[in-house]
C-alpha cells in the first residue's frame, strides 16, 4: 500500500514539477476570472503555475471550483498520442487547454458574426500583462484584464533588470550570480542579454 502511494506521489511530482514566470513582483497578479467557476490562479501555491515562452505556455492554472487546468500536453507527457497546447504566437496566445472537469478551453475563439481577427483572443503586452477572452464551451467566457487589480502578468526581462543587474554586480550581490558559479562576471551578462525582452526563466532573480 505504501509503495502504490509513494507512486501515485512521484507521479503527481513529476506531472507538476513544471516552473512559473507569473507575477514576477510577488503582487497578487495572477488571476484570471469567469463569471461562471470565479476565480483561476496562473500561479497556485500548491503546484505549478502558467510558465510563459517566446513561443509556447506550459504549466497549470487552478480553479478551487473546477479543478486544475492543463495548458499543455507537455505537462504530463502524452504529446502524440493526445496533442493539445496553448502557443504564443507573436504575443497573442491561441490553441487549447484541457481540464478534466471542464473540457476544451480555446484561447483563441471564433465569434459567431465577428470580422475582427484576433479579437477575443488572449493578449500579452510589452510589461507582461494578459488582456483578452478565452472560451469554455461547459463554463463559457474566461476574462484576462491587464486594467483590473485581478490582472496576471509574466515576467519579462527590461531596462529595469539590466538597471538590477548592474547595481547588484557593482555591490557584489548574489542576486546577479545568474550561472551559479558563485561569481559575477561577462557568462551572467551574457545569460541576461539572451533574455533581453524575452519571458524571465524560473527562479529570476533581477525582479
Amino acid at each position: 500500500m505504501k509503495k502504490i502511494i509513494l507512486l501515485a506521489m512521484i507521479v503527481f511530482a513529476v506531472c507538476f514539477a513544471i516552473a512559473e514566470n507569473v507575477d514576477p513582483y510577488a503582487a497578487g497578479e495572477k488571476y484570471g476570472w469567469s463569471e461562471n467557476t470565479g476565480w483561476l490562479n496562473a500561479d497556485p501555491s500548491v503546484g505549478s503555475g502558467m510558465q510563459m515562452s517566446d513561443y509556447k505556455v506550459t504549466g497549470w492554472v487552478w480553479g478551487e471550483s473546477i479543478g486544475w487546468i492543463n495548458l499543455s500536453c507537455e505537462n504530463n507527457g502524452t504529446c502524440g498520442s493526445v496533442d493539445f497546447g496553448v502557443v504564443n504566437d507573436g504575443g497573442i496566445l491561441k490553441g487549447y487547454a484541457w481540464g478534466e472537469n471542464v473540457g476544451w478551453i480555446n484561447f483563441d475563439p471564433t465569434v459567431l458574426g465577428e470580422t475582427r481577427i484576433n479579437e477575443y483572443c488572449v493578449r500579452i503586452d510589452g510589461n507582461g500583462l494578459l488582456d483578452g477572452w478565452a472560451w469554455g464551451e461547459n463554463i463559457g467566457w474566461i476574462r484576462f484584464d491587464k486594467n483590473k487589480a485581478w490582472k496576471v502578468r509574466v515576467c519579462v526581462v527590461t531596462l529595469e533588470d539590466l538597471t538590477n543587474f548592474a547595481a547588484y554586480w557593482l555591490g557584489t550581490e548574489p542576486a546577479a550570480n545568474l550561472d551559479g558559479l558563485g561569481n559575477v562576471d561577462m557568462g551572467d551578462f551574457s545569460i541576461l542579454s539572451s533574455y533581453w525582452q524575452d519571458y524571465c526563466p524560473d527562479g529570476w532573480t533581477l525582479k
